[in-house]
């Protein structure tokens, strides 16, 4: 692996641990200011994607599709930003995914003025590039983090999204508007900030993101960052820990397979009995908000606890999201609310403890692309609990979807118990 753009040798690294913390102090604050923009970005194909398939295809039944699209693509993102990381640092692999996410977000909305649905297909899946690299740098804020607040530090990259991906869904109705002014179909109108907001993350990166993280992180010595074992969490880093890797793994891909069920077809539930679009956007605002501002609550509790007891907790959060969801009166915005704020949180903890897992228990020789393989299957998840919602609910009704979601939600369960032997 490299050690160049800024990472300097371990052996000429003047202060030691405290340039370490200097460093990953200024990471942090990057990352905190490349996440606030991208978080916009991310709203837009949550809140208004599957009403866009909806409106373009006259289907309820393939409304879960852009959501499937848009997370396939960022399947493929995650595998291609975490081996452009591991060969040349977290710099070159996060600007390249912000980019490629502003350029889907055009594309998205060049499909809806042309009312081109291959195209929309296309766009769809370079979108979630924005997707996968907003997830990915969750890793990054962990490369240089003492283990005992690495949990910490992941969840403070998480928390800074919350501002843009709070304000996008709110601000749908105004960015309608914006659209039709220039003609431009208004379900579009989100994607239009979704361009500005991931190229002005892949700016950030590309201008502050230095020196790199990771390749900071493989030139020090192994006792002194990235990978000394804190005495929860099995191995240390000089071997990969496989079996802890697998039920990290697992655990956050039943997360986001939960949550993207669920979640990508609650505006669409609410659409069927009568919600106007603002209302739709405000729920999905709390959930995008419980996802991400209590990212800190989740940070502490796995540093506190650990993986496994956090692990089990996520379990119980989505089950109790499903089921409040499943439940809750079709007229009551604030049960829907509460139900989709419990899918967010739940969303939170699984994706805390399963980072802090992985992280933990794999080498930084490998650590990116050991990240970047896991995030594909996090995203295959999503996309398939995405498509699937869509028939499901045509199928059988929300209530099933919801249901079913909450049954889902305990294989997380067994997959920390596996851990834990």
């Amino acid at each position: 692996m490299s050690t160049t753009d800024g990472a300097p040798d371990a052996a000429n690294t003047a202060g030691g641990l405290d340039h370490v913390a200097r460093v990953q102090k200024r990471t942090l604050t990057v990352l905190v200011f490349a996440q606030v923009c991208s978080g916009a970005g991310l709203a837009a194909g949550i809140t208004v994607g599957a009403l866009l398939a909806q409106d373009m295809l006259d289907s309820t039944g393939w409304s879960g599709l852009p959501s499937a699209l848009f997370t396939f693509g960022s399947a493929g993102a995650a595998l291609a930003v975490g081996r452009l990381s591991q060969r040349w640092g977290r710099r070159p692999g996060l600007a390249a995914g912000y980019a490629a996410g502003a350029i889907g977000s055009l594309g998205i909305v060049a499909a809806a003025v042309l009312d081109n649905v291959a195209l929309l297909f296309v766009a769809l899946l370079v979108y979630g590039s924005g997707t996968a690299t907003n997830l990915q740098a969750r890793y990054a804020g962990a490369d240089l983090a003492d283990p005992d607040h690495r949990a910490r530090a992941i969840s403070t990259v998480l928390v800074a999204t919350t501002l843009g991906a709070v304000a996008g869904p709110n601000l749908v109705g105004v960015l309608g508007d914006v659209a039709a002014a220039i003609d431009v179909p208004r379900l579009a109108g989100p994607f239009l900030l979704a361009a500005l907001a991931y190229g002005s993350a892949a700016a950030v990166i590309v201008t502050w993101l230095r020196p790199d993280p990771l390749m900071l992180a493989a030139s020090l010595p192994k006792p002194d960052v990235g990978g000394v074992p804190d005495g929860k969490d099995g191995e240390g880093p000089a071997s990969l820990n496989r079996a802890a890797v697998v039920a990290g793994a697992v655990g956050m891909v039943v997360t986001q397979l939960v949550m993207v069920a669920i979640m990508t077809m609650t505006p669409v539930h609410m659409q069927h009995h009568h919600h106007p679009l603002s209302a739709a956007g405000l729920v999905i605002s709390i959930h995008v908000a419980a996802m991400y501002l209590p990212a800190p609550i989740s940070g502490a509790l796995v540093d506190r606890f650990g993986v496994t007891v956090v692990g089990f907790l996520a379990a119980a959060v989505l089950a109790a999201a499903g089921l409040t969801a499943a439940f809750a009166p079709p007229q009551s915005v604030p049960l829907l609310a509460v139900a989709l704020a419990l899918l967010g949180f739940g969303w939170s903890l699984g994706l805390v403890a399963g980072t802090t897992a992985i992280t933990n228990n794999t080498p930084v020789a490998t650590r990116a692309r050991t990240q970047g393989t896991v995030d594909v299957f996090i995203a295959l998840a999503g996309a398939g609990g995405g498509l699937a919602s869509g028939f499901i609910v045509a199928a059988a009704g929300f209530t099933w979807l919801a249901v079913l979601g909450a049954i889902v939600a305990v294989v997380i369960a067994p997959a920390v118990l596996l851990r834990r032997r």
